[in-house]
This record gives structure tokens, sequence and C-alpha cells, in this order.
């Protein structure tokens, strides 16, 4: 589990020569076998394309059905090497040693954290948050690569990266291994990246920078939340539709 974890951990760091780390998001077994077969050899889970697939609402999956759904896609495709990250919301409120061990057990080689109350819908106080993630970390003990979202453009901050910058340099003092501003204005990944001293992960958005752009934006990594779920699901609503009317 360590091996796979230090090489996931050393893909972050080498976008300038590789390109950034595109990692699709499966929402189940059969779509992370497509993504593996297609040559992907990293998946990221988003919780909302997971979620949707058990009949949830994003947030509101609990959390043993979160990792018993993570754990199926671990194993579809475990075979052909494909490693798998966990977007695990903001820990459930699980102390972090219960909360490391249900993400080893599941097997994944990292998690995605968010810094959203799921229950309040607010932003949690900082370091409170990063005095949380520093524990997560030492649970961890390197087996698990940790990317930190970051959801102050989620919030009212929209525009500026003073923000983001405060609780990313937080997260990297607690031993983060990336930084996630969700929602970031593309041409503010860069400055993020530099004042934080992380690789920074950018969400692709329909219509927006492709992944090769957001690399030379200053991702490292570039993830896809719940839209390739969304994309799915319109293609499976227009067969749906062709049926009824035939």
């Amino acid at each position: 589990m360590r091996t796979n974890a230090d090489a996931f951990r050393a893909r972050h760091h080498s976008s300038a020569t590789d390109g950034p780390l595109v990692l699709p998001g499966p929402w189940d077994a059969a779509s992370a076998r497509a993504f593996a077969d297609a040559g992907f050899r990293a998946l990221a889970t988003p919780s909302a394309g997971v979620s949707a697939s058990l009949g949830y609402a994003d947030g509101e999956a609990p959390a043993a059905e979160m990792f018993t759904a993570v754990g199926r896609i671990v194993r579809a495709v475990a075979a052909e090497g494909v490693v798998v990250t966990a977007d695990v919301e903001d820990g459930y409120g699980l102390p972090p040693r219960e909360l490391v061990e249900r993400l080893l057990e599941s097997g994944v080689v990292g998690c995605n954290l968010e810094d959203t109350d799921r229950t309040t819908g607010q932003l949690k106080e900082p370091r409170a948050h990063a005095d949380w993630l520093a524990a997560v970390v030492a649970e961890a003990d390197g087996r698990l690569v940790v990317n930190a979202r970051i959801d102050t453009f989620l919030k009212d901050d929209v525009d500026s990266a003073a923000p983001a910058v405060e609780r990313g340099l937080l997260y990297a003092a607690a031993g983060a291994d990336c930084v996630y501003p969700i929602l970031a204005p593309a041409e503010l990944l860069a400055p993020i990246a530099e004042r934080v001293g992380l690789p920074v992960n950018a969400l692709a958005m329909p219509g927006g920078p492709s992944p090769a752009e957001l690399g030379a934006l200053g991702a490292a990594r570039v993830t896809f939340g719940g839209g390739l779920h969304r994309r799915a699901m319109a293609a499976v609503e227009e067969i749906a539709a062709e049926l009824r009317q035939g």
C-alpha cells in the first residue's frame, strides 16, 4: 500500500515534464473498469457521482455506504494495477484513526477532504481543520495521499486568492500532499501553487479549459467532480426518451 501511495504522491510532482495528473471520476465498478480499459492508471471517486449511484443527493450518502461503494470500485480495477483515491467529503465526523482505518480497508491510496462542514454547510474554522488534517496525516503515516480541498471559492471569496492561500498554508503545514481550491479561476492556479508550495488540484468544467490547458495554467492534478457521471446520465436519459417514443 505504501509503495502505491508513494508512486501516486510522486506523480503529483512531475507535471512539468509529464503534464497534469488527470483523474477520471468513476461512480461504480463498471465505470471504473471503463476508465481503466481506456488506459487511465489512477482514478478519483467523486462523492456526488457515487452518492447519486447509491440513490442519494450529494452529501447525503451514509459513510458506511460510501466506503463500501469505494471498496467495490477499488476491487474492480486493482488487478490491472490501477489505483484509486476517494472523495470522502469532510470525513463524516469520524475520528482521524477510524477515518484512516476505513480508507485503508477500502484499498484506496489517497483521499479528498474538504473544509466545509457537511452538516452545517459552513466553512470550518481553518486552524481547527488544519489540526484535524494533521491528525489524519499522522495516522496515515504516508499510506494515503491527502488532498485538502479549500472551499473559499464556493462561498463569498470568488475573486481573491488570499483566503485560499491562507487556508492552504495551514493545510500544507499540517502535512497535506496537495490542495484543491475548488472553482478557483484558472488564472489563480499558479499563484496559489507558488504561494502555498504544494501541487494544486483543478476542477475541469464543461466549456472550461481542458486538462492540458489547466496544467499549463498551474494545475498538477485535474479532477472532474460529478461531471462525468452527469454526462453519462444525460446519455441514459436520451436512451430512455428514445425507448419511450419508440
